[in-house]
């Protein structure tokens, strides 16, 4: 079970969700020894991977060189913007210099430093299949695959999650963006960004002028990434006019994020947040006041950015978080970014009323993108953890725990009778009653979203539920926090230690990721024999994704509920 929430010890999937609005106080970070291994330079389709020269791309800034698998041309680690260490710690992200010679984009580059994965429980690590990759302060780098460098393609620009201090484009396997151009004719993007204290330190009153946006700069990165494709996408087959964002978990709120930013005005046409969304972020004064204690804390002058700036990251961070510890109250009980109330400081963007000037999707849905279609959803099992195997009175202590016996008695009852064949385990990770990630408040934040998305009266958003129940492992993770990428990013054959790859996940998979595809397209992704309708609040229509994919009402709903008594 998960413990020491008060400690602030959390593992990393769980952290995902919840540094949107907590800090966490983590260790130092680990060095990283390796770039692609052997996961995620594995290919999933016949013939050779080539180098021709007919994978050079041009782009305003030089030429970059690619790879061809199985018919798709791949560019990895391609700069959007120049390093953010030592001085360029924490200003707006800068254009990358011009170079003559051909720039080798072949392998991932380095990802924002951070807490690396713990390896908490075999049968997690195996299911998601991590790579931690490797880190450094040049991380601004953006990967893309195409199936040609001519044509107008939509383009799928992707956000990965770990809230707002972890992860990375590459983390997961089913990250990887080959089928998308392969099977479904897209031009598929991923992107890595400053996070944690390098991505959201309010030093404004430290630095003066020049770092006003210095609390929301892992945000501004993402405008910088988007400006860049919309700028250069042209030159790898892509259709500026036609771009999707889209992300999952602390991606999904970075989606929420950019719609109600005013600089991403435009960048996209269409948006989808997976399993998050609708953060209750700080207010800038509150940010301010992490920075005050930290410099407080370091025995720095209070204006001495130099030393910021020279510090090894994982000195600064931990200060960071020391600070965030002091002034966040202890957590009781269950949490997570969409709980009303007092917003928590820490790792995450602020309302600094210059970038960022409302909490998008937790107060409204922001004007400025009210014609932006929306998809929003999430998985059955959110809050699945491996580690986890609570017997039925251990989950029943648990919930009276959080919620009183009477709504404990309730959940179990609706949950049960719902899922007669579902072992205990996996009932629980649906809601655990403890800390973390809860499938039924997710529920309840995809409602919620979607009422606000709607009540703009334009631009529809459609809501799914990922359900399909894994054949790996007894069937006991069900559909965990990250399963639905898998079939999204049709990855069932790399991912089969998720998925199986049996025959109905690569069905599944090819609906999936048709829809999402059709979505970039044309802002709906209904597809023949799959009709799609957009979700209102009177009935929460959702498309049931599952062996048998559907259209449906208010999946949970009467579980979801009993936590809104």
């Amino acid at each position: 079970m998960p413990q020491g929430r008060d400690s602030l010890e959390f593992n990393r999937r769980e952290a995902m969700l919840l540094s949107v609005t907590a800090g966490l106080g983590m260790t130092s970070a680990r060095a990283a020894h390796a770039a692609d291994d052997g996961m995620t330079a594995s290919h999933q389709a016949p013939g050779n991977c080539t180098t021709p020269r007919s994978a050079i791309a041009g782009t305003q800034y030089g030429k970059f060189r690619g790879f061809v698998d199985g018919g798709v041309l791949t560019f990895k680690g391609i700069p959007y913007g120049q390093t953010t260490a030592g001085e360029n710690r924490w200003l707006p992200a800068k254009p990358p210099s011009p170079w003559k010679d051909e720039y080798p984009a072949l392998v991932y580059g380095a990802n924002c430093p951070q807490i690396l994965h713990p390896w908490t429980a075999a049968e997690q690590t195996f299911l998601q299949e991590w790579d931690d990759g490797w880190q450094g302060e040049e991380m601004l780098k953006l990967n893309i695959w195409t199936p040609s460098l001519t044509g107008k393609r939509a383009v799928m620009f992707y956000i990965h999650g770990g809230g707002y201090s972890f992860g990375s484009s590459y983390e997961l396997a089913a990250h990887e963006g080959a089928q998308m151009a392969r099977h479904h004719d897209v031009v598929q993007v991923s992107v890595n960004h400053r996070l944690n204290i390098l991505g959201f330190l309010d030093l404004a009153e430290i630095g003066g002028a020049a770092y006003e946006d210095s609390a929301n700069v892992g945000m501004t990165d993402l405008v910088a990434a988007l400006k860049w494709v919309r700028e250069n996408i042209a030159n790898f087959g892509g259709d500026p006019d036609r771009v999707m964002i889209y992300g999952q978990s602390g991606g999904g709120s970075k989606v929420t994020t950019l719609m109600g930013m005013p600089a991403a005005a435009g960048l996209f046409h269409c948006g989808a947040a997976q399993s998050g969304g609708g953060g209750n972020i700080p207010s800038r004064e509150q940010q301010r006041e992490v920075a005050r204690v930290m410099m407080k804390d370091l025995g720095l002058a209070s204006n001495d950015l130099a030393s910021l700036q020279k510090m090894e990251w994982s000195k600064l961070f931990a200060a960071g978080n020391a600070a965030v510890a002091k002034i966040n109250p202890p957590l009781r009980g269950p949490f997570g970014p969409f709980a009303p109330g007092p917003p928590r400081v820490g790792w995450s963007p602020c309302v600094d009323g210059r970038n960022i000037t409302l909490r998008s999707f937790f107060d409204a849905a922001p004007e400025i993108s009210k014609n932006v279609p929306m998809l929003i959803g999430s998985v059955s099992e959110e809050g699945n953890q491996m580690s986890s195997r609570p017997t039925e009175e251990e989950w029943r202590a648990n919930l009276s725990k959080a919620y009183g016996e009477q709504k404990a008695s309730a959940l179990i009852d609706v949950l049960k009778k719902s899922y007669p064949k579902k072992a205990i385990h996996t009932l629980s990770y649906m809601c655990s009653g403890v800390s973390g990630l809860n499938s039924l408040l997710i529920r309840n934040n995809v409602v919620k979203m979607a009422r606000l998305k709607h009540e703009l009266k334009d631009a529809p958003a459609y809501a799914y539920y990922f359900s399909w129940q894994t054949p790996m492992l007894d069937g006991i993770p069900g559909a965990w926090h990250t399963a639905d990428l898998q079939f999204c990013f049709d990855n069932t054959k790399r991912c089969e230690q998720g998925t199986g790859n049996t025959p109905e996940a690569q069905a599944l998979a090819r609906r999936m990721a048709t829809a999402w595809a059709n979505f970039a397209r044309t802002g709906n992704p209904s597809q023949p024999g799959l009709q799609w309708q957009p979700t209102d609040p009177e009935n929460n229509q959702t498309m049931i994704f599952d062996t048998e994919c559907r259209m449906g009402e208010d999946p949970e709903g009467e579980a979801r509920k009993i936590l809104l008594t």
